[in-house]
C-alpha cells in the first residue's frame, strides 16, 4: 500500500512541477473586460455582443503577436476566440483553425482600442518573462 502512495505522490510532484511550457515559450496572458467599465477605462465604444469576456495575446513566432477575444465562460482551450488583429487572422488560417466562440462584434465595432489591450498584455507578459 505505501508504494502505491509513494508512486501515486511521485507522478503528482512530476505533474505539477514548472517547466517550460507553450505559454513560456510563445507568450500569452488575457484581461477581463466587461461592457459595464468599458467606458470608465477606454475611450472607444465596448466592441463585443457579449457583455463580459477576456482579450488574450499570445505571441506567434511565424506572424507576431496574436490578439483575441474570449467570451464569459468560453476561455479555456478548448475554445478558439475570434481574432482582433491581422496576425491571429493569419495563425488561424494556417492551422486551419475557425473561431468557435459564441459571440458577434457590434456592427461598426472599432477595434483599434481591444487590439492595443491586447497587445499590451503580451508585452507585459514579456517583460514578466524577461525579470524573471
Amino acid at each position: 500500500m505505501s508504494r502505491w502512495l509513494i508512486a501515486v505522490a511521485s507522478i503528482a510532484t512530476i505533474g505539477c512541477s514548472s517547466g517550460t511550457t507553450e505559454d513560456d515559450l510563445y507568450g500569452s496572458g488575457f484581461i477581463e473586460v466587461n461592457e459595464q467599465t468599458w467606458g470608465k477605462n477606454y475611450t472607444t465604444s465596448y466592441p463585443f455582443t457579449m457583455p463580459k469576456g477576456e482579450i488574450a495575446c499570445a505571441s506567434n513566432p511565424a506572424f507576431g503577436r496574436e490578439v483575441y477575444f474570449h467570451p464569459k465562460d468560453y476561455t479555456d482551450e478548448s475554445y478558439i476566440g475570434t481574432p482582433l488583429n491581422k496576425s491571429a487572422v493569419d495563425g488561424l488560417q494556417l492551422g486551419r483553425l475557425t473561431p468557435n466562440v459564441p459571440y458577434n462584434l457590434k456592427e461598426e465595432a472599432d477595434l483599434s482600442e481591444a487590439v492595443q489591450i491586447g497587445l499590451r498584455v503580451c508585452d507585459e507578459f514579456e517583460d514578466k518573462r524577461a525579470n524573471s
